[in-house]
């Protein structure tokens, strides 16, 4: 049975959300943050990456940078302004690409839930990651990005969020990538059926922001022990998500580059290659299913196909296609054992395309690329299912959620 809670969200006004909002913390570097934030003074942005307006070089884990976060967040809140909700409420959060268009329940859902994996993961997060965020929530006492959930669809709440669409939102704007951000605030009437209707929902399922639910479990586990009077009803036993349905998503490829041949001339390594694969010259950039690959060498682009599969039964992490890459090219070919940790390999998202893969090719800073088909929706759930953990870099969530639209107060 999944929880969800309606909140007090802390927002800015209508007229200013587009000036607030800021890609999420962990999709730029410092430089990227900094260029564009500009000469933005609310751009959320300041709080999310507050080293950016301090000296080039700053350790971006030093006291002081949270200090400065803590310190931009209540400067936001009175120069915006950012007003915090009366009541709680549920919002609907639209993200539209293009033509593709997707609507989240933005909730609160539990930490209990999550540490007890009914809210599943399939990503291993990183310490150093952990303690930046459950740093960053503690200082601020606020949970400032929502994590990206996925549920199997149910009727009853699409039903819900269809009836509550045509009303006037509360946000609306296109962000300067183009995709544009509705959100509407669910009247507080509603808040009973959408709670209600997610008990249905045995399973929920991140999708995106593994570091955010992580930094939440170890904020709640910091706040309980200084909590004399804890009682699992505060805030800090929460976090912020958007629950999308699974059907409405999409994945994009997480693509690779390699920046040798490990020794081998082309001729070598197109000969080592195919005697696993199956290759063919001239193919198309963009594999059209799964256990199709495009390899980009020399300003060509070739097709591959493994040639024999397995005859015993493979669990499902080996069935992914990012493994059989890993497995049958990657590691026995190439020499990277650890696309983790080699920095040999480099992985694009595939929002950024298959030229980019050629950019890096034709310009010399990588020799040999992959385009991959995405992972669905349905091997990241059977991977979370078998409490397993993806590859790293397997799955590319497109469009983005936005910072500092809904905060969550803890």
């Amino acid at each position: 049975m999944a929880i969800v809670k309606p909140f007090r969200a802390l927002r800015p006004l209508p007229e200013q959300a587009a000036a607030v909002s800021a890609v999420p913390y962990d999709v730029v570097n410092t430089e990227e943050a900094r260029a564009l934030a500009g000469d933005n003074p609310l751009s959320f942005l300041r709080v999310s990456r507050p080293e950016i307006e301090m000296p080039d070089g700053t350790d971006t884990y030093a006291p002081e940078v949270y200090a400065r976060a803590a310190a931009n967040f209540d400067r936001l809140m009175a120069a915006a302004p950012l007003i915090l909700e009366d009541e709680p409420s549920f919002y609907l959060y639209r993200l539209q690409m293009g033509n593709r268009a997707q609507i989240g329940l933005v909730a609160c859902c539990s930490v209990d839930e999550y540490d007890n994996d009914i809210v599943r993961k399939h990503e291993r997060t990183r310490k150093d990651k952990e303690d930046d965020r459950t740093r960053h929530i503690v200082t601020l006492r606020a949970q400032t990005g929502p994590v990206f959930v996925t549920y199997r669809p149910n009727v009853t709440i699409n039903e819900l969020v269809k009836a509550l669409t045509p009303a006037a939102p509360l946000f609306d704007f296109t962000a300067t990538d183009g995709v544009s951000h509705t959100i509407w605030q669910v009247p507080t009437q509603m808040n009973q059926a959408f709670i209600t209707a997610f008990e249905e929902v045995p399973l929920l399922y991140i999708a995106d922001g593994h570091h955010r639910a992580k930094s939440a479990s170890r904020a709640r586990e910091e706040l309980r022990a200084q909590n004399e009077q804890h009682s699992g009803t505060e805030e800090y036993n929460f976090f912020q998500c958007v629950l999308f349905p699974a059907d409405q998503l999409q994945i994009l490829a997480y693509n690779r580059a390699v920046k040798d041949l490990n020794g081998y001339s082309e001729a070598e390594f197109l000969k080592e290659v195919s005697q696993e694969f199956d290759v063919t010259p001239d193919a198309d950039p963009r594999p059209d299913k799964q256990g199709h690959f495009s390899m980009y060498l020399a300003g060509r682009w070739y097709g591959l196909r493994l040639k024999q599969e397995s005859t015993r039964p493979l669990e499902v992490i080996d069935q992914l296609d990012v493994s059989i890459l890993q497995n049958e090219l990657l590691a026995p070919i190439l020499a990277i054992q650890d696309p983790r940790t080699d920095k040999r390999i480099d992985f694009i998202g595939g929002i950024r395309g298959t030229q980019e893969l050629e950019r890096l090719v034709n310009e010399g800073k990588a020799t040999v690329a992959f385009s991959l088909h995405p992972t669905t929706l349905a091997e990241l759930m059977a991977v979370s299912d078998e409490n397993e953990i993806m590859p790293p870099k397997s799955t590319w969530f497109e469009p983005k959620l936005r910072d500092g639209l809904l905060s969550h107060l803890i």
